[in-house]
């Protein structure tokens, strides 16, 4: 006979809990359920904690919307630190600076609903009610910030139970349960996957799909990775996708290009996996197709459209910048949008649906790689997608202009960039990214790099004169 598992264990223990608790673990309003959270801190007997744990996380499964943003509040409120205690240990710590009074202020500040979290986390659920209940805190956030406290307490705690050493790499393919299938459907962030027969393409004998799985969370990707196995480095995303296209011969490929990276649970937003996902694909990839050469992405610049458009930024794309960046080019705007002024025209150029005039669409991928080597924010380049791939060590290699001219590629003016995984060279290019954000690029992009650095370098020292004399 086969022992019981851990979860079944657990649940069976609950069972004989709630029996001699003589509760049917009913529903809940937030007010009883706070009690019914007090008890289970409270609790030390491991039947009823299961119990009341199990209770709870039921409960928090069958909430709506509205009910789970009063839970939140009672969490940020009743689950707080409690002040007087905070500063008894703040005070004996000032007094007595000891190791003692140190433990002791870590224990007075650590937040009830941490322990809360703990407990519900041993029973059968718990770990995906706590993902998704911070999934709907983080749509919260923004207008309730003072909910951050509950935030960061979720976050440590995630971030624990969902580190790096836990994550189990699995391909996925058509043999994989319909279930899994399903949800890379759902969960399919950058191109969209129109039904089953377009997901069968992106399974092909040329194609792969490896995703990240968590024993917490069993049949859940967290984060998953479509590549196409190609003889050489992609410029569109339309012919990787492409209905009709001719299915290759996997052996014969020498480049693996990264073309969708999705997560795939809102509510461990921050927490990356990313960075193992790549590296370790990389490897699986190498021991199965030694002819492999490159490793590559076709990746979007998603802030890009919106950066340009708000020139209100100083550190941006100012209009001095803009115009210096397509200078000997404004007659030929003016002529292709039949508009007098050549800003203007450009921003209606860029705007209209692909594929673009080559001017315009040269002048985009000039605008793309300013934007990726200027505009930075909180000392990191703005763009998402580039800082993800840049901080795990890859270079710029080259830029698509008319890359994606799907409806999705308009946020990226279409265009797509290729980013570089050089194993030899990742260490160097994370250290020297995130120590001063320096962005390592091919050397083919050398002479359009310094056309960009004059363009952008020359027009602050006219900004700051117009600043001076206007003082």
């Amino acid at each position: 006979m086969t022992p019981p598992s851990w979860l079944e264990h657990v649940t069976g223990v609950a069972e004989r809990g709630r029996a001699m608790l003589g509760r049917s673990g009913g529903t809940h309003n937030t007010a009883n359920l706070a009690a019914t959270c007090d008890r289970l801190i409270a609790r030390r007997g491991e039947a009823s904690g299961l119990a009341l744990a199990t209770e709870v996380v039921r409960a928090l499964e069958r909430m709506n919307n509205a009910e789970t943003a009063d839970f939140l509040e009672v969490l940020a409120g009743s689950f707080s630190p409690p002040p007087a205690a905070v500063a008894a240990a703040v005070a004996r710590w000032r007094s007595d600076p000891t190791d003692d009074s140190v433990m002791a202020l870590a224990m007075a500040t650590e937040a009830p609903r941490q322990e809360l979290f703990r407990r519900l986390n041993m029973v059968g659920g718990g770990a995906a009610a706590l993902v998704k209940l911070r999934g709907h805190l983080l749509e919260l956030l923004p207008a309730r910030p003072h909910l951050r406290g509950v935030d960061a307490d979720l976050r440590h705690l995630l971030s624990s139970w969902f580190n790096g050493g836990f994550l189990r790499l699995e391909q996925i393919s058509w043999g994989t349960p319909a279930a899994t299938l399903e949800r890379l459907i759902a969960y399919e962030a950058v191109h969209e996957i129109h039904g089953w027969d377009d997901l069968r393409l992106r399974l092909a004998e040329d194609r792969r799909c490896f995703a990240f799985f968590h024993p917490l969370l069993p049949g859940e990707p967290l984060i998953f990775v479509e590549i196409a196995l190609t003889r050489e480095l992609p410029t569109a995303i339309a012919p990787l996708l492409g209905v009709g296209r001719p299915i290759a011969d996997a052996r014969a490929a020498h480049t693996a290009v990264f073309y969708s990276i999705s997560d795939c649970q809102p509510g461990l937003r921050g927490i990356s996996f990313g960075n193992f996902l790549i590296k370790q694909v990389v490897r699986e990839l190498s021991a199965e197709l030694p002819g492999l050469r490159t490793f590559a992405t076709l990746s979007p610049v998603p802030g890009l459209a919106r950066a340009v458009a708000d020139r209100s930024d100083a550190e941006g794309f100012t209009d001095e910048r803009l115009r210096a960046l397509i200078a000997g080019h404004h007659d030929d705007l003016r002529r292709l949008a039949s508009y007098s002024d050549e800003m203007e025209a450009f921003s209606r150029l860029l705007q209209a649906p692909g594929p673009h005039a080559p001017v315009v669409a040269r002048l985009a991928g000039r605008l793309a790689l300013a934007y990726l080597l200027h505009v930075k924010v909180r000392g990191r380049i703005a763009d998402s997608v580039g800082h993800f791939h840049l901080s795990n060590g890859a270079r710029l290699e080259r830029i698509n202009p008319d890359g994606d001219l799907s409806p999705r590629g308009r946020q990226s003016h279409a265009v797509m960039v290729n980013y570089v995984y050089e194993p030899q060279r990742l260490e160097a290019n994370h250290e020297r990214y995130v120590r001063s954000s320096h962005v390592a690029t091919a050397a083919s992009l050398g002479g359009e790099i310094k056309s960009v650095d004059a363009a952008w370098s020359n027009t602050p020292r006219r900004e700051r004169r117009s600043v001076r004399a206007a003082r």
